[in-house]
């Protein structure tokens, strides 16, 4: 076999492929074994005719064709390795010439991964926000820990803001209930807008048996965005009652003995979330940096599968589990099917460019993933997923995504890499130091946000596992 390599653009290449027909003996051989258990030949039995019958009976060329869509895949992963190209997606096939006897000669046109030059990154400056902890952020962090531990008393009163009451509801449009407008026995608090525009005012100071009658548009259910009139019964009025903060409240809702330890570990908790909070900024900004000074060619079948991936997956993923259509997505968002698109291929060139440039840095740094590395990564994505960790590794090791997720954990390894390499500054002027032992899992996380996890090369077909057919 020969074989050569045409680039066509930086993303793709035409290789031309010369078999001479000795080669395809063994994919022969197989050919007529197959199509002999295929067919019968009244005087011969099953899996016993001779070839030349075969020959007579059904024509050499379903013979030539069973033997060359055989072959195909062999001699196209031979010619992969000999021009040492790396692959990306199915070849488009053509043979282009199939003497019986003689040779079988074919072109095959592929997308490959692009070959990227890693620019000096050690020139990346960003600003992240500052790490500041107020009181007053002190402050909300307890007050909605003693909103949890807050207590309901019944009362015979009339009801106020804040107060939880107990309503029964009816819907009418033109006149008419809804069959999904009526509800009983729903808890609201007056003044958290968690319902109907207009409920507030129609139950404060409602007691008891008390009733009153509204407008409103209705959010959701059969006459979602018409003007029903809602009927409010209030069965129940009951106050909150809001623990005092003192050490008692503390020991109630801590393993603290003093309030003001407990304001101390809040505070501990909130830099701690705000640390995490700037180095995924910084990582995200480095990220955006190292694209800008990067050349990054994009295969345009690539680019394209992603896309429809990315838009796939919000339709019949994301957005079916909320029960909405890509329609009324774009009408909540108040963007265009254009806009849609448009930021769609913004978002795909993106994880794309972030894959490929971090894949090569990877490359050329020989980074390795750890079993702890890995393993940690698990645990992580089996938490986001709702899934225990024994549940998530089974379902990664039986969809062979093993290899996704070491991408995944090497690609944030070199984004560390580059961050570490930057100069980071927060608003007030300050270097800052994100020299620690979670950031390359928070690195992880970044990039796994860019590409959105299905831009892996999981999608794309690895190199030598393509079989092309004539």
């Amino acid at each position: 076999m020969k074989s050569a390599v045409e680039t066509l653009n930086p993303t793709r290449v035409r290789l031309t492929v010369e078999v001479p027909f000795e080669e395809l003996k063994d994919s022969l051989d197989a050919a007529y074994k197959k199509i002999n258990q295929q067919v019968t030949v009244k005087g011969f039995r099953k899996g016993k005719i001779p070839a030349r019958i075969i020959d007579q009976r059904f024509g050499r060329g379903a013979v030539l064709e069973e033997a060359v869509n055989d072959a195909l895949p062999k001699f196209y992963t031979e010619a992969v390795n000999e021009a040492e190209i790396n692959p990306l997606g199915q070849p488009e096939v053509d043979i282009t010439e199939l003497k019986d006897g003689e040779t079988l000669n074919f072109t095959a046109e592929v997308d490959i991964r692009p070959v990227i030059e890693i620019p000096d990154y050690s020139g990346i400056e960003v600003t992240v926000d500052s790490i500041e902890v107020t009181d007053e952020d002190v402050d909300k962090a307890v007050e909605e820990l003693r909103e949890r531990f807050a207590s309901t008393t019944p009362v015979e009163r009339a009801a106020e803001d804040g107060d939880i009451v107990t309503i029964d509801l009816e819907a009418k449009v033109e006149g008419e209930v809804l069959e999904d407008g009526v509800a009983t026995a729903v808890q609201y608090t007056i003044g958290s807008g968690e319902l109907l525009e207009g409920i507030d005012e129609a139950v404060t100071g409602l007691e008891a048996g008390g009733e009153a009658t509204f407008t409103s548009q209705l959010k959701g259910g059969s006459a979602e965005g018409k003007d029903a009139e809602v009927t409010v019964k209030v069965t129940t009025v009951a106050k909150r009652e809001l623990p005092e903060l003192d050490d008692d409240f503390a020991q109630l809702a801590s393993e603290f003995d003093t309030l003001e330890d407990l304001r101390a570990d809040s505070r501990k908790r909130l830099t701690g979330i705000k640390q995490y909070d700037q180095a995924t900024q910084a990582q995200e900004r480095v990220l955006e940096k190292l694209l800008e000074i990067a050349e990054v060619p994009i295969p345009e079948k690539l680019l394209e599968d992603e896309i429809n991936t990315r838009k796939h997956n919000l339709e019949h993923h994301q957005l079916g589990q909320m029960g909405l259509d890509l329609a009324k997505y774009l009408e909540i968002q108040g963007k265009t099917e254009d806009e849609f698109v448009a930021e769609t291929k913004e978002a795909a060139v993106k994880g794309i460019k972030t894959q490929f440039i971090l894949d090569e840095l990877v490359s050329k740094e020989k980074l390795n993933v750890n079993q702890e590395e890995l393993t940690e990564h698990l645990m992580r994505r089996a938490a986001s997923s709702g899934m225990s960790p024994d549940q998530f590794a089974q379902a990664v090791v039986e969809g062979n995504q093993v290899p996704m997720l070491v991408g995944e954990v090497a690609r944030g390894k070199a984004l560390a890499l580059v961050v570490e390499a930057s100069k980071v500054l927060d608003t007030n002027g300050d270097v800052v130091d994100l020299d620690d032992e979670d950031e390359t899992e928070t690195a992880a996380e970044t990039v796994e946000a860019v590409t959105d996890a299905d831009a892996d090369e999981a999608k794309a077909d690895e190199k030598g596992e393509d079989k092309p057919e004539a």
